[in-house]
């Protein structure tokens, strides 16, 4: 039998979590106080960008507007630039980071026969790379991912300080 030993597992399942109370967490993230805690890598003027905390791929993100809305044509058109501002970022601070060979972007509209588990818009960039889909999630329904969430955050927040300033508050 073959044995995996992600030895960075321990120090995720002992890391801090998100307090269980947590209605809206699209909401919630901004205002903890803590973008290392919330996994938020940058923020504009009217969305962020944060890690999922369930990734499909390495340095999966979510593209959130601040406003609490569930469809694309709630946005405002300030709102809708401002989101797929964050969406062009996020994709060149991956490739930055990460230099993956492709991505895939896009939108779970609705709740969860459209594949969400929260309705609150939001745009998924996950980063793809050749050969990244192996035997694991085919034969035996497991994901391997080979970096810690923490790393990840790590690596983008230090590329967004090295090419885009905070946005003014």
């Amino acid at each position: 039998m073959q044995q995996l030993h992600p030895y960075w597992r321990m120090a995720y399942i002992e890391a801090p979590r998100l307090p269980a109370e947590m209605k809206r967490p699209f909401t919630e993230l901004p205002a903890l106080g803590d973008d290392r805690l919330a996994l938020i890598v940058h923020r504009s003027r009217l969305s962020y960008l944060v890690l999922n905390r369930f990734p499909y791929n390495p340095g999966h993100l979510l593209a959130v507007p601040f406003r609490d809305v569930s469809e694309l044509a709630a946005l405002t058109a300030a709102e809708r630039a401002d989101l797929f501002d964050e969406i062009i970022l996020g994709q060149q601070l991956l490739t930055a980071a990460l230099k993956p060979d492709a991505f895939n972007i896009g939108f779970n509209l609705g709740q969860a026969v459209a594949g969400g588990s929260i309705a609150h818009l939001h745009a998924h960039l996950v980063p793809r790379w050749n050969g990244d889909n192996n035997f694991m999630p085919v034969l035996a329904e497991t994901r391997i991912l080979p970096q810690a969430l923490d790393d990840t955050w790590a690596r983008l927040v230090a590329e967004v300080a090295k090419t885009h300033p905070p946005a003014p508050a």
